[in-house]
């Protein structure tokens, strides 16, 4: 099992493979989101939080994925445009990806088996949080629901 997310890769909505040992040192907020959910919203507050913190180290990547009520059905320009257009999102994105079944992407598969879910590792909807510390340890799991405004204490303890 792997030790951190350092050992995972993954390819960025422009199809640029990149390292995640790349933002080593920094804290990471994963987040898979979605264009066309009732939490869409989110962005606007993960936008804010990079904004607040990318200065001190804050990272956020998100992973666009359309396994919850397809609500991620977009190429991935259409995605982009839709992410720069309605809330001017600057942090990076991955290529839509799985997060649940044999598919999920190996840095869910990883997240899930460190910081498993209430009922069980499955991520329940769009826009669960995974919040990793500088040392690429998965620290703390939110769900879908919890506002990104909510997590800055952790943010805060982290940095």
């Amino acid at each position: 099992m792997a030790e951190s997310i350092y050992q995972f890769n993954l390819c960025k909505i422009d199809g640029e493979e990149i390292s995640l040992n790349d933002f080593e040192g920094k804290v990471v907020l994963i987040v898979n989101t979605a264009s066309h959910c009732g939490l869409t919203y989110h962005y606007k507050g993960l936008e804010s939080l990079y904004q607040e913190y990318k200065d001190e180290g804050l990272v956020i990547i998100g992973f666009p994925c359309n396994q919850f009520g397809k609500q991620e059905p977009g190429s991935s320009e259409e995605i982009q445009s839709f992410c720069d257009l309605n809330y001017g999102v600057t942090f990076p994105l991955s290529e839509k990806i799985e997060v649940n079944g044999s598919n999920a992407h190996p840095i869910y598969k990883y997240l899930k088996s460190v910081l498993k879910g209430k009922l069980n590792d499955s991520i329940k909807w769009n826009f669960t949080k995974f919040l990793i510390d500088r040392n690429g340890a998965p620290y703390k799991r939110f769900s879908a629901t919890v506002e990104p405004e909510d997590i800055k204490p952790y943010i805060n303890e982290l940095l």
